[in-house]
This record gives C-alpha cells, structure tokens and sequence, in this order.
C-alpha cells in the first residue's frame, strides 16, 4: 500500500501512548484513561486498514518491512503479515479497546495509578503487535520476553482485592518465573539457531535470523541441520512456547495469575499474550524445523489431550468462578495445540480460527463473571443464585457466553473446534477420539455453573446486584455479536487464514492423509511403521 510503514504503526501507535498518557495532569485519571482508549480505537482503525488491504490470493507475507539493525549479527528490523498473523492482531485490535472500557474503574486509588495502568495495557499491546508481525527471530525473541515485564506489573499491582495483595505478588512472580525460565532456555536455541546458520555448509554468508529465509533453506534442503541439533533446538523454542500458551504440566502459573489480578487484566493474559504462543509454536517451531515437529508430534498430541481433559475436569470441581473459566482456558488451549500439531490442513486452520474464537469467548465469559464479582465482592460459587431475576441481562449475555464456551452449534467457538477435532482424527484418531469425548465435560462445568449463579432462589444478599450498565454493555455487545456472526458465518476469515495454513504445509512437506476406508468405515491413514501417518515423521 504504498510503501507506508503501516505495521511499525500498528505497534508504535500503543507505544507512543504508553508514554503519552503520563502527559496527562496527575490528578485527572479519567483524561488519561480516554486518552488510552483513543488511541487503542485508533490501533484498531489502522487493523481494519491492514484488513482492507491484504489480499489472500497474493505473496504470503505483506505490508513487508525489512531494514537492518544490528548487521554484525545478521539481525533485521522485519515486519510482515500473513493470514495468521492478521486474524490475531485483528482480534488484540478488537478487544484491547473493549477492556479499557470495561476496566474503567479497575485501576482504583490514588496518584498515578490509573496512568500507570492504561500505560502497561498499551504496552502490552505494542509488544503483541510486534510479536504478530516479527519475521526476524531476534526480534521476536526480544519482545517474547520484553511483554513479561507490563504484564509482571498488571498482574501484581492491581486487583479487585486488597487482602489479596500478598497471593498476588506471589502470583506475578510466578507467573514471571515460569516465562523467564522458558525465555531463557528459548535463548540457547536461538544462539544455537544462529549458529547453525553460519556454518561451513550453510547456503549463508554469515549467520542470519531471517525467518523467511531459514525456512525456504530448510525447506530446500539448502540447510541441512543434523536431527539431533534440530531435535534440540525444537525443544529449546517449544519449550518456551508451551509455557507461554500454557500447555500441560507447564500451566500451574495461569489460574492464580487470572483469578487474583482484575478481569480486565485477566482478558488481556489469556485472550492475547497467550495467543503469542501457540502463534510461534506454529510461526517458528514448525516452519523452522519440520523434522523434528513431525517426531515429537504425537508426544505433544498427547500432552494436549491431557491438558483437554485435566482442565475441563479441574473446572468441575472449581468453587471459585474465576478459577473455573480459568482453567477452561486450559482445556481450550490443550484443543488449539492439538489442531497446530496434528499437521492437516483442517487441524491448523481450526487452531487458529480456534485462536480467535477462544479469545472472543474468553474475553466475554470472564468479563461479564468479573461484573458480578465486583457487584457481590466474593468469588465463592455458593455465594450467589437466582441472578437471572435481578439482572436479567447480565444472565442472559453470561449464558451466551457460556454456551460459546462449550461451543454450541451455531456459535463461534464450535466451527474451529469441529475442525481441529477432524483435522486431528485423519491422523491422530485416538486422540481425537478422547478430546471429543471430553466435550461432555464442558457441558458439565459450563451449565452447572450457570444452573448455581444464576437459577434457583434469589437469596437476601443478591437481590440488590444490579444489572449491567451501559458502559459494561457496550464492552460486552460486540463480543456477543461476534460470536453469533462467526458461528453462523466464518468463511471471511477463514478465507484469510487457509492459504497461510496451506503455505506452511507446504514449506514443512506435509500434507492430509488421503482417506482409506476398511469395511466401509472410514479409517486412519497408516505410516509404515504401523502408526498414524505423519507420527514417525513419514509422509501419506
């Protein structure tokens, strides 16, 4: 479009904000808290430019911008966008606006606290932006970790409790803990990415981390990396990503991180920082090395069913109702891995309509609960009961969300978990057999804890919650509304993020497995050695 630097605005925009709210007169956090949410509108209106302006049936990559940086190292200043990497900055476009308006009295107290809190939303924003957009590995390891401080911050700053100050300082420094530990392990295998780039039979002339270009060598054959090195260096990087994501058993940080920071912070967390992962879990760990994603496929297959599972049997046996949704997002997260590393052209394209999905659901869910915490002041399941009388549209768009959650028919969330769930069974039917089987539970934790909070008897200590307030229902509208329109109609952005998916089949040499039937019953394709083909890293 011109050649303007369109993706340096995406994420400049947020981060000039960041630093231009503290212009703002200490005492008058409302103008800063409208200038923040000006300035995460016009975030979005460059998205919806970006959006206009990308054409699926072009390059793969687009509104590319590429100039040097640090040239001894080979590192770049490169920017560009795919399908994949449009439909996640569109999503962190579309809800950071909305929880600024939803989290308008979160940042409560005195002196700058409000300043600050906008400023670290904003800057989580510019680092996501980034992180969607990075095609030099550096790069994006720089703001991978750089997005851990705002949010170290957000977590263990600001709460809807003050007796909960201890449990959430605690909850930061794990959170931060957790994510430095696989940041640094990731930076080995970066090094040692470089590395292998530089060596004596690299096509090369010095060591590179421009991703396009390692991924066509790789793809070529031009850079032939040895399996144990690209088994190490897979492990290096996803090990970093399953801890962002979170993935099984490396998740323990989440629930406590989500229930004692606000909601709002909460949102950001789960519907967008944690997208970064399973983002470059299929960016970066797949594209850059394919070998070795197609030998620890069905380990991380399996990981993905448990944490399918673990999380949705957790969040029956919840008390908390944020530590409930919390730990759906597990579940969820388990079925966007599940569909990334099944490696079909079905299982991908569902994971990241599943991305998005997750994000609007999650978004609407945990928002709407944390407007009636805030109303009751406890989180306690049993606290509550017949809400629905009294707040009839709290309970109605709660219910929507819910049902989104479990992924209805006709909703956003049930397009992209069908076809994670098909796209996983063409190779991995096991697998896919117990993740859908697992529905059930979500069923079960979903509607349960609607049939507590909400049904029943409306005791003395809820009949004063009020229903929600113009502010709360325009933040919450949109995301129901989107949730009803993707489920009914998700072609446009499937459209968007099929050939991307597609691309990076391509470049890893993979393909769906061609349908067999045995008997008349469909049946899983199978690789040589007796396994789903594609397991051992053989090809239908």
């Amino acid at each position: 479009m011109n050649g303007f630097p369109w993706l340096t605005l995406l994420w400049a925009l947020p981060a000039a904000g960041a630093f231009g709210v503290f212009a703002v007169p200490r005492g008058r956090p409302a103008v800063a808290k409208a200038v923040a949410l000006a300035v995460a509108v016009a975030t979005f209106a460059v998205a919806v430019v970006l959006v206009v302006g990308f054409d699926a049936g072009r390059a793969r990559y687009q509104f590319v911008e590429q100039h040097q940086w640090i040239r001894s190292l080979g590192v770049g200043y490169h920017l560009g966008l795919d399908g994949i990497g449009l439909a996640l900055v569109l999503l962190t476009a579309v809800l950071v606006p909305l929880l600024l308006l939803a989290g308008w009295h979160d940042p409560g107290g005195g002196g700058r606290r409000a300043h600050t809190y906008v400023a670290l939303v904003l800057a989580t924003t510019a680092m996501v932006m980034i992180s969607f957009t990075a095609l030099d590995v550096f790069l994006f390891y720089v703001v991978f970790e750089a997005m851990l401080m705002p949010l170290y911050f957000l977590i263990g700053g600001y709460g809807q409790d003050a007796r909960e100050a201890g449990a959430r300082s605690r909850a930061a420094v794990r959170f931060l803990l957790y994510n430095l530990l696989g940041g640094l392990i990731m930076l080995a295998a970066v090094i040692g990415l470089y590395v292998a780039t530089a060596g004596d039979d690299s096509p090369f002339a010095s060591g590179t981390f421009d991703l396009p270009a390692i991924a066509r060598a790789v793809s070529s054959g031009d850079l032939a990396i040895s399996a144990p090195v690209a088994n190490a260096l897979f492990l290096g990087f996803m090990f970093a990503f399953a801890v962002k994501a979170p993935l099984w058993p490396l998740h323990t940080w989440l629930p406590d991180a989500a229930v004692y920071t606000t909601p709002t912070v909460a949102v950001l967390m789960m519907a967008v920082v944690d997208k970064v992962g399973t983002f470059a879990m299929l960016r970066f760990a797949v594209e850059l090395f394919p070998d070795a994603a197609r030998t620890f496929a069905p380990w991380i297959v399996g990981l993905s069913v448990v944490a399918v599972v673990y999380g949705a049997m957790l969040a029956i046996g919840q008390r908390d109702v944020m530590r409930l949704i919390a730990y759906t997002s597990i579940s969820h997260f388990g079925f966007i891995i599940l569909g990334i590393f099944a490696l079909t052209s079905q299982g991908q394209s569902g994971s990241t309509l599943y991305m998005v999905n997750h994000g609007l659901s999650t978004a609407a869910l945990f928002l709407i609960a944390g407007f009636l915490v805030t109303r009751r002041g406890t989180r306690t399941i049993a606290a509550y009961g017949g809400i629905q009388r009294v707040a009839p549209v709290l309970a109605g768009t709660f219910l929507v969300a819910g049902m989104a959650t479990l992924s209805l028919p006709g909703l956003a969330p049930f397009i992209s978990e069908f076809l994670v769930l098909i796209g996983t069974y063409t190779r991995y039917g096991a697998a896919a057999i117990i993740a859908t089987a697992a529905l059930v539970l979500s069923a079960v934790y979903i509607l349960w804890l609607y049939q507590r909070v909400m049904g029943g008897r409306t005791d003395d200590g809820n009949r004063h919650i009020r229903d929600l307030r113009p502010r709360e229902i325009v933040a919450v509208a949109p995301l129901i509304v989107l949730l009803l329109v993707l489920g009914l109609y998700p072609k446009p952005i499937l459209d968007v993020i099929d050939p991307a998916v597609e691309s990076t089949l391509t470049s890893v040499h993979s393909s769906d497995p061609p349908p067999t039937v045995r008997g008349g019953v469909p049946a899983v394709a199978e690789a040589p050695g007796g396994g789903p083909a594609g397991a051992e890293g053989g090809h239908p």
